[in-house]
C-alpha cells in the first residue's frame, strides 16, 4: 500500500486552494521568457527556491518556464529540522499538493538506494520540510514540450503524470556528496540507456540568508560563480570559506556532479533578486537564484 505525504505549507508558503494556486503558478511561469523562441530546454538539472511563493515565486517560475519537464525529476533539498536521517528518500511516497497527487518513480528510487547505500527510505526528515513541496505545484502546473500528432500537424499539449524521487540532505560532508552525486548519475545514465528517457534533477535552494542586500549579492556572486563553473567542490569551498548561508548548496553539489557525469557543459542564470524587493526591507534580505544546467 502506498503511504502520502500530506501537505505541510500549504495556505502557507503557497495558496491553498486549487484555484488560486493554480492561477498563482500560472503568473509565475508565464511568459515562458526565451524559451517562446528556443523552445524549452532539456536540462540536466537547475537550482530553484523555496521560500514562500511571494518573495520567490517569480525566480522559480522563470526557471520552470525554460524546461522541458521530463517525465521523472529527482527533487533534493536540504533538511532544514534537523530531524530523520541525513540522507532521507521517500522511494514509495505519494506526495500530494492542491492540486493533487504526485507519484513517486519506485523503480528510480529503488535503484538508488541499491547504488548508494547511505540513503535511507525516511518519513521523518520529509514531514514538515517545505523545500520539496513548493517545488510540486510548478512541475503540476507546467506543461511539457509540445507532441506532434503523427497522423495531423497539431500540436497537442499532453500533461502525463510526473514522478519525482524526493531526497533530504542533511550532510555536508564534500565525500559523500561528491559520492551521491556520482551514484545519481549512474542510476540516470541507465535510465536514459534502457529507456531513452530524460530525468530532471532540481536541486531546491535558497542563497545567503538574514545579510544586508549589498552583503547578501556579493556573496552570492561568489557561489553563482561556481555553480556557473559547474565547479561542484568549488562551490562547498566558497560556500565554507565566506560563510555563505545558501541552504541548498549540498543538494547543488549533488546535482552538479551528478549532471557533468551525465555531459552536462553549460549552467545558466536564469533570474536573481532578493527578498528586499518585495519586503522593501534591504537590511536583512534572502537571495534567490534560478539556474539551468545543460
Amino acid at each position: 500500500m502506498t503511504s502520502l505525504r500530506s501537505p505541510a505549507v500549504a495556505g502557507r508558503f503557497y495558496p491553498g486552494r486549487a484555484d488560486e494556486l493554480t492561477r498563482a503558478v500560472q503568473n509565475y511561469i508565464s511568459p515562458p521568457f526565451d524559451a517562446v523562441e528556443s523552445g524549452p530546454i532539456a536540462a540536466f538539472g537547475c537550482i530553484a527556491p523555496h521560500a514562500g511563493y511571494i518573495y520567490s515565486g517569480s525566480v522559480a517560475g522563470a526557471v520552470y518556464s525554460q524546461l522541458d519537464i521530463p517525465a521523472s525529476c529527482v527533487i533534493l533539498c536540504p533538511n532544514h529540522t534537523g530531524k530523520g536521517h541525513p540522507l532521507a528518500i521517500m522511494a514509495s511516497t505519494t506526495w500530494q499538493t492542491p492540486l493533487g497527487e504526485v507519484a513517486p518513480d519506485r523503480e528510480l528510487g529503488a535503484q538508488l538506494l541499491r547504488r548508494f547505500p547511505l540513503l535511507a527510505e525516511d518519513s521523518a526528515a520529509h514531514h514538515s520540510e517545505h523545500a520539496i513541496e513548493v517545488q510540486l505545484p510548478f512541475l503540476q502546473v507546467r506543461r511539457p514540450a509540445q507532441h506532434k500528432s503523427a497522423h495531423t500537424s497539431e500540436h497537442k499539449w499532453e500533461r502525463p503524470e510526473s514522478k519525482i524521487v524526493p531526497i533530504a540532505i542533511g550532510t555536508s560532508d564534500f565525500d559523500v556528496l561528491s559520492e551521491m552525486g556520482r551514484a545519481l548519475g549512474d542510476v540516470i545514465a541507465e535510465r536514459q540507456k534502457d529507456r531513452h528517457e530524460k530525468v530532471l534533477i532540481v536541486a531546491s535552494s535558497d542563497m545567503n540568508h538574514y545579510e544586508s542586500d549589498r552583503i547578501t549579492r556579493a556573496k552570492d556572486r561568489m557561489a553563482i560563480d561556481r555553480v556557473l563553473a559547474l565547479d561542484a567542490r568549488g562551490l562547498w569551498d566558497v560556500v565554507m570559506r565566506e560563510d555563505i548561508s545558501m541552504c541548498g548548496f549540498c543538494p547543488t553539489v549533488v546535482m552538479l556532479t551528478a549532471a557533468k557525469l551525465l555531459g552536462a557543459n553549460a549552467a545558466t542564470l536564469i533570474k536573481y533578486a532578493t527578498s528586499g524587493e518585495v519586503s522593501g526591507n534591504y537590511d536583512s534580505v534572502v537571495g534567490y537564484a534560478g539556474i539551468v544546467v545543460t
